[in-house]
């Protein structure tokens, strides 16, 4: 028989076998390349059976399991009824009755094993953290997450006022939910400092910190719309404490790069060649006459009611090229005007809000490095420093360089466990130029040593140890034992 021939009576031959067509109706494809696509289609088909039967296989083993035990089970006896007294209801089962029960019970345990596998893995997926990208590998449905911090900070000398504290400082719930292959939601809500008040509403807060729909569209260009991470610096969109060294996140991405930041809007992200991603929003600009003498940290709006007179654009590239493992390069970029259709000092200005910077990061074995950098520019700095009541930088900058090295091999060989030293500079000064007519007095023109440890027993829990020396060109600032702990699930 030819070649072409053998195919045909094979694939007329599966179909009769598989039940998915009459063999007598069946027709001759026209050409060898259609033959194939028919023999690829049936072969898809056949897995799909072969995976469904072995699950069958699998409830069928456990249900038999489950009868056994329940069969095995000693009968509870029923206690004699009083003369004269109704008959009461046994109350052992029927068989039907624990068949039904046993049958309840698998289902429920399917169900849940769709929603929280047994076993998981993390990783960074689309700009989040690795618990945050849970929702992106999950088949179908609802998704659970989430992390927690908490530290004790010790002010060992200058207090200038200030108390130790213990505090929690995030528990966060990850909640998403994957209509179908294409369409994901996406959801952080998060709880500060463990309550909302009980008559002091300064303690805490609940906040959204993201909730989004991605569409899943090619790996070229997907799209993302609703409450999104501004896509800067390395701690504003992957900020779980697993991730970075030292209990508090780094001043530089709290001051210059307002973390966590957040904005209402819509955009792209993808891969455009293999190892450069990119990610590319509008969305509501920033709100000036909120911006203070730390930085523009406070014009953040959070998709609370947001004044979107002024819309900015914010953009992102990372590279990891495939001759350097563990590398990334990468910078970003956010510009839009804050004024909002408001007036300063009785005029309207123009409060170009400008923010770039770029960043590197290294793993190279047991070494980290990581090296970031960020510049901002605020326009009609005079007019909005008039109205707020206090100067506002014309311009702001800052960086830092962080290096840590995990030890844990070099002192018990075979241990998954990690333990790194580290050390972090830090510089910025978030009123590096003020309009005319107003004075700069150094307070924010500051610096910091930090060195600590960081333990994980296991990679989803982090034990921090740190201590911060802080200073500015006004004087020493107080200084801070940092001993903390972080998860992630």
């Amino acid at each position: 028989m030819r070649h072409k021939e053998r195919l045909a009576a094979w694939c007329l031959g599966s179909a009769a076998v598989m039940g998915c067509a009459d063999v007598s109706a069946a027709a001759m494809p026209a050409t060898m390349e259609d033959m194939w696509k028919i023999i690829q289609q049936q072969q898809k088909e056949i897995e799909a059976l072969k995976a469904k039967s072995a699950e069958n296989d699998h409830l069928k083993e456990e249900v038999k399991q489950l009868k056994q035990a329940e069969q095995a089970r000693p009968a509870t006896p029923v206690a004699a009824a009083a003369p004269g007294a109704p008959e009461k209801t046994k109350s052992a089962k029927s068989d039907s009755d624990r068949k039904t029960d046993i049958l309840a019970s698998e289902v429920e345990k399917l169900k849940s094993a769709l929603v929280i596998p047994e076993s998981r893995e993390y990783k960074s997926q689309y700009g989040f953290g690795p618990a945050a990208s849970q929702v992106y590998r999950v088949n179908r449905g609802l998704s659970i997450g989430g992390y927690g911090e908490a530290f004790y900070t010790n002010y060992t000398d200058h207090k200038d006022g200030k108390s130790d504290s213990a505090d929690l400082q995030r528990a966060v719930l990850y909640a998403g939910y994957k209509f179908n292959d294409w369409i994901i939601l996406n959801n952080e809500i998060e709880f500060e400092h463990a309550t909302t008040g009980e008559g002091d509403e300064e303690k805490g807060e609940v906040s959204v910190e993201f909730s989004q729909l991605d569409f899943l569209l090619h790996k070229n260009a997907n799209i993302r719309a609703g409450l999104m991470l501004v896509p800067m610096g390395f701690i504003n969109e992957i900020h779980e404490p697993t991730t970075f060294h030292g209990n508090r996140r780094p001043d530089v991405e709290q001051y210059i790069i307002p973390s966590t930041w957040r904005e209402m809007g819509a955009g792209l992200f993808g891969e455009i060649v293999p190892g450069l991603q990119y990610r590319m929003y509008a969305m509501n600009g920033l709100n000036a006459s909120k911006y203070e003498s730390i930085g523009i940290r406070e014009g953040r709006q959070g998709g609370s009611q947001a004044i979107a007179e002024n819309w900015a654009f914010t953009g992102r590239v990372d590279y990891t090229p495939n001759f350097a493992p563990g590398l990334l390069i990468g910078a970003s970029a956010f510009v839009g005007d804050a004024g909002q259709g408001k007036l300063y000092d009785g005029q309207k200005a123009n409060v170009l809000t400008q923010l770039y910077e770029g960043h590197l990061q290294w793993h190279y074995k047991g070494l980290e490095f990581r090296a970031l950098g960020a510049y901002g520019k605020v326009g009609d700095a005079g007019l909005v420093s008039a109205a707020n009541g206090e100067v506002v930088g014309k311009d702001n900058y800052g960086w830092y360089t962080e290096v840590a090295y995990d030890v844990m091999p070099l002192l018990w060989k075979d241990s998954t466990q990690y333990l790194a030293p580290f050390f972090r500079y830090e510089k910025y000064d978030t009123l590096a130029s003020v309009p005319a007519g107003y004075a700069d007095d150094g307070s924010y023109d500051r610096w910091i040593y930090q060195a600590g440890l960081t333990y994980k027993p296991i990679p989803n829990i982090s034990v921090k140890a740190d201590y911060r020396n802080i200073n500015s060109k006004s004087g020493t600032q107080p200084s801070e034992l940092n001993l903390g702990v972080g998860f992630i699930y």
